[in-house]
């Protein structure tokens, strides 16, 4: 295994973990807590690009589905059946989009493009998740702007600082991460 493979798996895990422990902070805001999870989704993205920064979302879903306690409500496979599992789905393309975006090494403001066009994403595939969910699950005859109004624009003040926080952290962290190189064993002078 290169020390390329080796410093992508490193990453690709610690997103994996940070994306769960943002699932757990929680800080007061206006109508709804703030929780990181969006941030670091974002995050994922820009500093591990498309591939990598979506497979780390998977990764953190299955843990969820498995049962892990990674998610910010309850975990295990009955949230496939939540009116909140569209939203877990768009992490995976947010942080894909996000990559995508800013892969070609980015000035600041394909940086907040990504970010954006992430927030986009999960807003996207979490309203399609919630309008369907509470349709034909629930049973609540719901419209698509009803589902709009109650699942992004509580939401949308707390993102915005979200995806402009990763935006900024990334445009500082992503050119550095391209200098870190693992060193596998231990080495010896002779």
């Amino acid at each position: 295994m290169s020390n390329s493979e080796i410093k992508s798996i490193i990453l690709a895990g610690l997103f994996v973990c940070l994306t769960a422990a943002g699932a757990w902070i929680r800080i007061p805001f206006p109508l709804v807590p703030l929780t990181l999870q969006v941030f670091f989704v974002l995050l994922s993205g820009m500093c591990l690009g498309p591939k990598l920064g979506a497979m780390s979302q998977v990764v953190y879903i299955g843990m969820g589905l498995m049962g892990l306690p990674v998610f910010a409500g309850t975990s295990g496979p009955h949230i496939m059946f939540s009116p909140t599992f569209g939203y877990l789905i768009g992490f995976i393309v947010a942080s894909y989009l996000a990559g995508s975006v800013t892969r070609g090494g980015a000035k600041l403001p394909r940086f907040l493009l990504g970010s954006f066009l992430g927030v986009g994403a999960i807003y996207f595939c979490g309203v399609t998740g919630l309008y369907l969910n509470l349709n034909y699950v629930v049973g609540k005859d719901i419209s698509l702007l009803g589902a709009f109004k109650i699942g992004v624009l509580p939401f949308l003040a707390a993102d915005t600082l979200k995806a402009t926080a990763a935006t900024i952290l990334a445009y500082r962290i992503v050119p550095q991460l391209k200098t870190i190189e693992p060193r596998v064993g231990l080495e010896t002078k002779r």
